[in-house]
């Protein structure tokens, strides 16, 4: 049995069809069962309970270490032997504001068998530009000619299926990032052509502190162009490139 936190969440409604299509039971920890469809090989709850393994999700924010901390207790009070923690490229990075530094240590030194990975920036993040893409409106690029390797969250699923499941990820620290490396302006004329509308980015420095202006700046300043084999070493295969997620969820826009 796999334990997946953030069941209705991004990586992990999309962990819980990747663990299913191999045939593991999954148990889906929400609070918010009735969001959860039923199926064969699913279970719901909204706490932990004794399984196998836990996909460990926290919710963005300075809370991250306690959540962390918190479930990581339970799961071992659960018996449960070991845990994949979802965290974020250059969680060391002082200049990101260190939030998965406090629950990254916590898993390593959990006693259980650990996988960390760090995922760059979500393909489906540019979700949050439909409605100006239908609008006409351009895009507010608060990241400026920043590249960054933009992965499709349903590959950092399958490499967490892997880690969950597979034996070889014991002790192993994850960066993953899409094939190559795109800015969002790049992101958003691609969109365009598949759309088939006059897509558009407005350069848009952000202002002031905090987690999202601090993260737009390390982009904005070339940090985040990074690209690894991580995700395609464990997947055997080629990570989708942002333009095979756009063309796969245009509908969406």
């Amino acid at each position: 049995m796999i334990l997946v936190l953030g069941a209705t969440g991004t990586t992990g409604s999309a962990l819980i069809e990747a663990l299913l299509a191999r045939d593991h039971p999954v148990t889906a920890v929400t609070r918010e069962p009735a969001r959860v469809r039923p199926r064969k090989g699913l279970t719901v709850t909204t706490g932990i309970v004794p399984a196998d393994a836990i996909y460990l999700v926290a919710p963005a924010g300075p809370e991250i270490a306690e959540h962390d901390r918190r479930n990581l207790r339970a799961a071992l009070d659960a018996g449960i032997g070991r845990v994949v923690k979802l965290s974020a490229i250059g969680a060391d990075d002082d200049r990101l504001g260190g939030w998965h530094q406090p629950g990254e240590v916590a898993v390593r030194a959990s006693g259980l068998r650990w996988t960390i990975l760090r995922p760059t920036t979500f393909a489906s993040n540019s979700l949050a530009w439909a409605p100006d893409i239908r609008a006409g409106r351009p895009i507010a690029n608060f990241w400026g000619d920043g590249r960054q390797g933009v992965i499709d969250p349903d590959d950092v699923a399958e490499v967490a299926a892997e880690a969950l499941t597979g034996d070889d990820h014991h002790g192993r620290t994850y960066t993953l990032t899409g094939p190559e490396l795109i800015t969002v302006p790049e992101q958003v004329a691609v969109l365009g052509e598949i759309l088939g509308v006059g897509a558009t980015a407005k350069d848009t420095p952000p202002e002031g502190v905090g987690v999202f202006a601090d993260g737009a700046r390390f982009v904005r300043d070339g940090h985040n162009a990074i690209v690894t084999d991580d995700a395609e070493q464990i997947l055997g295969r080629r990570p989708a490139p942002f333009r095979a997620w756009a063309d796969r969820n245009r509908a969406r826009f």
